[in-house]
């Protein structure tokens, strides 16, 4: 097994080393996807089957096989809680992108536990425009116990009243873990609704989701004007560094992700041309600075003369 493994990932290499010779940003895994649904007609017809959330973009589709899943769930998270924002806004994102397309007038609930409120705050109702949601299209709940927002969750999704369901959880705690993620993922699969989890300052575990995102914040490119140029010193869309932890692809995806409130529409960053291939790990790793020396905080340094009281 482990020599079948490896043999499919240095494939899987190889086709992403001839895509990037031929000009064509396509990973791996989009290659590998393309082959098999020309040999086999009847997997990607079954594929065609599921219900998915397409993002409209050629290369993340493919690689998502089709889009995020409609009937699961798909784990955002990050490793620092002051990252907080940056997966909330993709969450946002995701809502909003998700009510355009569905075209539902539904609302989105949002659980948050009380330990996720107190570190990353709750949902800001003038906020929610800037991401293209108005305050009604979000309700908050914010239970007491971890044990009150499972249910809570579980409840929601049930209902199938709402176009989404979100659950913000703080770190990885002990009364949340496989079991539990795959009581929601069953849920969310009879319902045919998604739900995604939000985990802040988090680290990798075993869910059911069906893929994971690690959210970094990444600078906002400039605001483009009518004429296709960039008002200079200008703040434009906001943009999420995101890497496809968990999926069927041998590696993780790194890529740079615009979100377009007005048009409601994700696009791939341009700085993102670079991005989106596999993480190569850097040849030297370590701090980019140094460290820092004869700071103002350091003790003087000791010496020979010895202060003594005056006399007189």
């Amino acid at each position: 097994m482990a020599g079948n493994a490896k043999a499919q990932e240095t494939l899987f290499a190889l086709r992403e080393q001839i895509a990037r010779l031929e000009g064509r940003a396509l990973p791996a895994f989009v290659a590998a996807e393309q082959t098999k649904a020309a040999e086999n007609p009847e997997y990607q017809e079954a594929k065609a089957g599921q219900p998915r959330l397409s993002l409209g973009i050629t290369s993340m589709d493919a690689v998502l096989e089709g889009g995020l899943p409609l009937d699961g769930i798909t784990e955002i998270r990050t490793v620092l809680t002051g990252d907080a924002g940056a997966a909330s806004g993709f969450v946002l994102a995701l809502s909003a992108y998700l009510k355009t397309r569905e075209r539902s007038e539904a609302p989105v609930l949002w659980i948050g536990d009380v330990v996720s409120t107190q570190e990353a705050g709750a949902p800001y109702a003038v906020g929610l425009k800037q991401f293209g949601l108005n305050p009604e299209d979000v309700l908050y709940a914010s239970p007491r116990k971890l044990e009150d927002a499972l249910w809570v969750a579980e409840t929601a999704i049930a209902s199938g009243a709402l176009s989404a369901t979100i659950l913000e959880i703080r770190g990885n705690p002990r009364h949340f873990g496989l079991t539990e993620s795959r009581r929601l993922g069953l849920r969310a699969k009879a319902a045919g609704r998604p739900l995604f989890l939000l985990r802040h300052g988090a680290q990798e575990e075993a869910s059911s989701a069906f893929f994971r995102f690690l959210a970094e914040p990444a600078p906002a490119s400039g605001r483009r004007l009518p004429d296709g140029s960039v008002l200079g010193g200008s703040i434009g869309h906001p943009v999420f560094r995101l890497t496809l932890e968990k999926s069927r692809n041998p590696a993780p995806l790194s890529f740079l992700l615009e979100w377009n409130p007005r048009d409601r529409q994700f696009s791939l960053a341009r700085e993102a041309a670079e991005t989106f291939s596999f993480r190569i790990p850097p040849a030297h790793p370590g701090a980019r600075l140094p460290a820092s020396a004869d700071r103002q905080d350091c003790p003087p340094a000791l010496g020979h003369i010895v202060a003594f009281e005056r006399a007189s």
